[in-house]
């Protein structure tokens, strides 16, 4: 291994990002190296791991599973840790470069948090940690000189745009969307909607809980907030835009009307790439596009009766405070009621919505207060299933 490779943490490596990243490091080179690894419950896979990749720390976050699972075969170089208090020590450890956050929901806000205090670079591909804590986070990586480099391919991409002009240049952002399985339903036919339904996206490999938020449109609410933050502009510059076939990730418009957007096929491995090689940019193994073939590009703004989550996106971002905790926390529990049978899927955003107007608003809130709003939310959406 080369005495230059920058040694990456990748938080929930067993997902589908933690899965891509590994591959990006795998072919690296030697260039990046997975110093730790962290999963939940997906221990027999995250072991298989360990023996692919001899990282220093293996982190269990399910500390029952964990103690219970033979892990046969860990390196004997490797170290498991086991519980979710570790992933910050692991994030702030002197050994890593990069942290890449690939944790899903707001369980990813406090190792993220670690790594920011410790001065590290992150690749963020937890949106949460913006949306619940944007002002917090945002300020804590200015104090301490650490660097925030975005994962999600729609700000991966307004990243790279961004480079062609200046801050004061940019006239708005715009982040596009396939639209999900159900862009062309009507309101009827979304009453009909299963779960399996919801799970089926027309471009995109991901978890579920990622692509049920595709198929409501939350997931672009939420980046539309993380947009705010990670870009320092407010709601009225950030726009939305249907493209389902999903090449164009994102593109900026700056204020002489040039465009500039960045394009390629629906796949992680090119925004994990540019992240953890940045500044740099090499050759990998993210697929191209075929230049030889014919293709076209769909544009078309969304409807916002047919996606009534991105107001719910733009007024968060607009007021900032305890708005974007309560909305992710409201949403990841109205998710998990749908998955569970409990919630239709045309129930999820109304449940956000009567949850966030419903909270006790504060523009200036510590992490222990966004905290404390989280589990609120969560059991005010559990009251809402139930009534």
């Amino acid at each position: 291994m080369s005495a230059a490779a920058k040694n990456v943490a990748v938080l929930g490596s067993t997902g589908s990002i933690g899965g891509a990243a590994l591959e990006v490091i795998e072919a690296s080179g030697g260039r990046l190296r997975a110093i730790a690894l962290s999963a939940h419950a997906s221990l027999e896979r995250l072991l298989d791991q360990a023996r692919r990749f001899q990282p220093r720390w293996i982190v269990a976050t399910d500390e029952t599973a964990a103690r219970q699972f033979h892990w046969r075969g860990l390196p004997a170089d490797t170290e498991l840790v086991i519980g979710a208090a570790a992933l910050a020590d692991i994030a702030a450890a002197d050994e890593v470069d990069v942290v890449l956050a690939g944790i899903v929901g707001s369980a990813g806000l406090l190792s993220t948090w670690a790594a920011l205090e410790a001065k590290k670079t992150i690749a963020l591909a937890n949106k949460e940690t913006l949306v619940m804590a944007g002002q917090l986070v945002t300020r804590l990586a200015a104090e301490r000189g650490a660097v925030i480099l975005p994962v999600d391919s729609e700000h991966s991409a307004i990243f790279q745009a961004l480079q062609a002009g200046r801050h004061e240049e940019v006239q708005r952002i715009v982040l596009t969307a396939s639209g999900g399985p159900f862009r062309e339903l009507s309101p009827e036919q979304l009453k009909q909607v299963t779960v399996d339904d919801a799970l089926a996206h027309p471009t995109w490999n991901m978890g579920p809980k990622i692509t049920v938020d595709s198929a409501t449109m939350m997931n672009k609410a939420l980046e539309i907030i993380e947009s705010h933050w990670l870009f320092d502009l407010p709601a009225d510059q950030i726009d939305v835009v249907i493209h389902p076939q999903s090449v164009v990730h994102s593109f900026v418009e700056f204020v002489d009307g040039s465009v500039i957007a960045q394009l390629g096929p629906p796949d992680m491995k090119l925004p994990i790439q540019y992240a953890l090689e940045y500044p740099h940019r090499r050759a990998g193994i993210a697929p191209r596009l075929n230049w030889n073939a014919a293709w076209r590009l769909d544009f078309q703004p969304p409807e916002p009766e047919r996606f009534p989550a991105l107001k719910l996106g733009h007024d968060c971002a607009q007021a900032g405070g305890t708005s974007g905790a309560v909305l992710n926390a409201a949403n990841e529990a109205a998710v998990a009621a749908f998955l569970a049978g409990e919630l239709h899927f045309t129930e999820i955003v109304p449940a956000c919505r009567s949850v966030l107007e419903a909270h006790d608003f504060d523009r200036q809130p510590t992490l222990k207060r966004l905290i404390e709003l989280d589990g609120w939310a969560r059991q005010e959406v559990a009251r809402w299933v139930c009534a």
